[in-house]
């Protein structure tokens, strides 16, 4: 080693370690943010082919953001609508199941499309530096867009059967919307860094959200389920876990907002606080996974 090598390496031995993770806390939290924010243009572009190569070489090309919803609202009018009789309770059932499974495939492709996100970008991650979380958040553009389609069919399909959703309660689309997207993000986040260490996790999200579309009132009403606890007498506070799932209450505001025929008695008291609260909680959630998120970045390159 030559005199103005070892020179160099004593004093660069010299110098304090410092965490390649940046600092923690609200300090880390708000360097994520901003870098980020300066790579927005990154994040239009990753958005942008995101949608580009999700319709590429295909022949209807946007309108399978469509298809799919349409055959799942056949399927469940069809099915348990009109054989199992769902419908007989539900007032314009076609608009109520329609409006819960396009707010719920909002979900459903974000967090799907977020928790593979890491592993879909492994050869940008290996050799570019730019912010981890630009890809999840990527991920929920691309999904935000097709959302965006399917709400112009929902509002289109509830003039055609002549129940336009024009009244007060369309403000409730706002925070509905606001919900899925804290939460999809939060969970998402959490989801594509443990994924990376363990690919499993992909298969547990879709089974997750499986069981997800249950766990809500989307082919049943809200009012069924406060009937059942009512009658067989089971704890109030079990009610309340189940109305206060952000999902529940994304739900009951899309319902709210769409589904004109409903009356106060198919939704719980105080809806708009309930969603406040849970927005609320959806921040420190949020907050919680970005954190470890950047505690889990360090070894991507190395794992993937």
């Amino acid at each position: 080693m030559t005199d103005s090598a070892l020179t160099r390496f004593e004093r660069l031995s010299a110098q304090p370690f410092t965490a390649s993770a940046g600092k923690v806390g609200f300090v880390g939290t708000w360097g994520s943010l901003k870098a980020v924010l300066d790579h927005r243009g990154l994040l239009n572009l990753l958005v942008r082919r995101d949608i580009k190569a999700r319709y590429k070489d295909s022949a209807l090309g946007v309108l399978w953001s469509l298809i799919n919803p349409i055959v799942q609202l056949v399927v469940y009018y069809v099915v348990m609508g009109q054989i199992l009789g769902a419908a007989r309770g539900i007032e314009n059932f076609a608009i109520y199941v329609f409006s819960g499974l396009t707010i719920y495939g909002l979900l459903a492709e974000s967090l799907s499309g977020t928790t593979s996100s890491i592993l879909a970008n492994a050869g940008l991650v290996k050799k570019v530096y730019v912010p981890r979380e630009v890809f999840p958040l990527a991920s929920m553009g691309s999904a935000l867009f097709t959302f965006s389609v399917q709400v112009v069919v929902l509002i289109a399909g509830c003039f055609l059967l002549e129940a336009p959703p024009i009244s007060s309660g369309l403000l409730y689309f706002f925070p509905s919307v606001a919900l899925i997207v804290l939460y999809a993000t939060a969970m998402g986040i959490l989801f594509s860094a443990l994924n990376v260490y363990l690919r499993d996790v992909q298969y547990l999200v879709q089974i997750l959200l499986t069981l997800s579309i249950w766990a809500a009132p989307i082919v049943y009403g809200w009012k069924m389920v406060h009937d059942v606890f009512r009658d067989y007498s089971l704890p109030g506070w079990l009610l309340e876990v189940y109305t206060n799932n952000p999902l529940t209450l994304a739900v009951l505001g899309f319902h709210r907002a769409f589904w004109t025929a409903g009356s106060n008695a198919d939704y719980p008291d105080h809806l708009g606080l309930r969603m406040l609260v849970a927005f609320a909680v959806g921040l420190v959630v949020l907050w919680i996974c970005q954190r470890v998120f950047a505690r889990l970045q360090g070894n991507f390159a190395q794992e993937l």
